[in-house]
């Protein structure tokens, strides 16, 4: 099935959800997902939505008041615009791979699209990653073509490689349909690392312009059919080694997959929907691309670059945000403010990424007379437990198996499922379409991921009489601190770079805001000597070398517990953080 056919299937799982979006029952009894032959997204679902219709795909409002409007007719024929440059004029062919870094902004769902058609592979990039990041990202991603905001080019000064260099944020060009409103900074002339498609770095290069592609034609024919198991997407993330895995995504795994996370926020066609997550990062694709398209909703974006909950809940009246998706970090934010100046709630509100406060869920209620409902998932697949719209709220729980998904817990000591707590694992002879392909490049990690025929989350739950789950914690070390998953061996690898670093253990400490914040407990070198002055020249070193949502926050100077074997007790370390300490230094402390 390929082409209309493959179009109708998946139109035909879709509605099967919006008709049971609150029979729980029903819907999980009764849904297939759709395996077409051949599919891909943006060709045989989005292409086919736009169609004739001007309807908004894509509502982006800036800090400055200034707005970008894309119909679903417009985003189709800019991205076939800018598929054909990407072909024509740059070579990028199926299976080539593009490094995205791009912010909030229409570039960077064009880019998606036109990725799709093309069947190359995006590999999604936060701007926050620095020249090391970027270094692994071009090498092991393996990446042929970069695609920048002109703000971040210079960052690629120390990034060697043959890679086509392509900048955004050069003039617009005239006549280019449904034009944002806000064009980019002038000139294309951009410092960069040498070579006119790539280099060795250091010297002065020719980025082409974005802004180009809005010349090209704006009709595409794809140069062949998509396999379903065809590569999507690329995601670095962070494990419990120093260096990220690489979590790769299917034209099925994400694209229908997402099914689930559509029917879990409750999006329903004409819906505008807001999320709050930064590029780059899996839930952005989630809940910024896939769900909300899925659904034929608009994706309503307001830029900002400090939160300010009066000002979004002012733009959430005044555009009608009918759906609300935040991290537990921003809905701790926002109960702070006066939530009653929301003249009109959103319909549907969830949370992701890490365990909702309580007393978060009762304020919202209280203010809103909504409920705030949580959702389970990972970069590794769409979303595994919630709770849906219509479902029965238990305090704490995640909700159920989303439709599509079957879900146990395996036993801690026999890897057995039907346990009443154990590691969350998902029942792959059930063939959930939402899962990734695996860990690109390596095989042996993939195994162990999918070992005895479950994929395993290395998340801990409870699952009670009624069939709820409820989470309880990693079964590995790696801990988030507001959205952002944090791999403790990473940091400690930046730590040990300084020369008064003769040890380091990375733990979780408890924060108001946060949930949590990287603290570090340092044996120093010999020569250096505990206090304010080394605390400072580490906080200093770990803003150059690391990103700033995996700075470390907190250092403490201390022998550090281990076992018989040498290995650093980080359970101990856990516990005592946990207790507090007046020895600690903090970061701000030094500003």
């Amino acid at each position: 099935m390929s082409g209309s056919g493959a179009t109708e299937g998946f139109r035909a799982a879709r509605d099967f959800l919006l008709r049971h979006r609150e029979d729980y029952a029903a819907a999980y009894a009764g849904f297939t997902w759709p395996r077409p032959a051949r599919f891909n997204w943006a060709l045989d679902w989005f292409d086919a939505v736009a169609e004739g219709n001007d309807r908004t795909a894509l509502h982006i409002v800036e800090e400055d008041g200034t707005e970008t409007r894309l119909s679903f007719a417009g985003m189709a024929a800019r991205s076939a615009r800018v598929a054909n440059w990407l072909r024509d004029t740059h070579g990028v062919r199926a299976g080539d791979r593009i490094i995205v870094m791009l912010g909030n902004q229409a570039e960077l769902w064009e880019t998606a699209l036109a990725a799709m058609k093309l069947r190359a592979v995006v590999i999604p990039a936060t701007p926050l990653l620095g020249p090391a990041d970027l270094r692994d990202r071009v090498e092991r991603g393996r990446a042929r073509h970069v695609i920048v905001r002109a703000a971040d080019t210079a960052k690629f000064d120390e990034v060697p490689g043959e890679y086509t260099r392509i900048v955004v944020g050069g003039p617009q060009a005239p006549g280019t349909p449904d034009a944002p409103s806000t064009p980019g900074a002038p000139g294309t002339d951009v410092p960069g690392g040498g070579g006119a498609a790539g280099g060795t770095g250091g010297r002065a290069s020719r980025w082409a312009p974005y802004e180009e592609a809005y010349a090209a034609s704006p009709d595409f024919t794809p140069d062949g059919p998509t396999d379903p198991s065809d590569p999507l997407m690329l995601y670095f993330t962070s494990g419990t080694t120093a260096r990220p895995k690489l979590v790769e995504h299917t034209h099925t795994s994400y694209p229908v997959g997402h099914l689930a996370t559509m029917y879990w926020i409750g999006l329903r066609p004409g819906d505008v929907h807001l999320n709050i997550s930064s590029p780059g990062w899996a839930k952005h694709a989630w809940s910024n691309l896939f769900a909300p398209w899925n659904a034929e909703a608009t994706v309503f974006i307001h830029n900002y670059t400090r939160f300010d909950a009066a000002r979004l809940m002012a733009e959430m009246d005044r555009h009608g945000v009918t759906s609300f998706c935040a991290p537990p970090t921003v809905w701790r934010m926002l109960i702070q403010a006066d939530l009653s100046a929301l003249r009109t709630p959103p319909r549907e509100v969830v949370a992701a990424g890490e365990p909702l406060n309580p007393e978060v869920i009762a304020a919202v209620r209280r203010a809103w007379g909504v409920t705030v409902r949580d959702g389970f998932g990972q970069t590794e697949t769409a979303v595994q437990i919630s709770n849906s719209p219509g479902q029965p709220l238990k305090p704490g729980s995640m909700g159920r198996p989303s439709p599509g998904f079957r879900v146990e817990l395996l036993d801690p000591a026999t890897g057995r499922p039907g346990a009443d707590e154990g590691e969350i694992a998902l029942d792959l002879s059930a063939a959930p379409v939402g899962v990734m392909a695996g860990y690109h490049g390596d095989p042996g990690r993939t195994a162990e991921a999918m070992a005895g025929g479950y994929y395993r989350t290395g998340d801990i739950g409870s699952r009670d009489a009624d069939g709820y789950l409820t989470y309880v914690g990693r079964s590995d070390d790696v801990f988030k601190s507001s959205d952002y998953k944090i791999s403790p061996f990473e940091l400690e690898s930046a730590l040990l770079e300084h020369e008064a670093v003769a040890e380091a253990a990375v733990v979780p400490a408890p924060d108001p805001l946060r949930l949590t914040v990287p603290k570090a407990y340092v044996v120093l070198a010999d020569g250096w000597e505990p206090g304010p002055d080394t605390a400072k020249a580490l906080f200093a070193h770990a803003r150059t070398v690391l990103a700033p949502y995996k700075r470390v926050r907190r250092i403490e100077f201390a022998e550090l517990p281990k076992t018989v074997s040498g290995k650093i007790r980080r359970v101990e370390l856990r516990r005592l953080t946990e207790q507090g300490s007046t020895a600690e230094y903090r970061e701000e402390d030094f500003r």
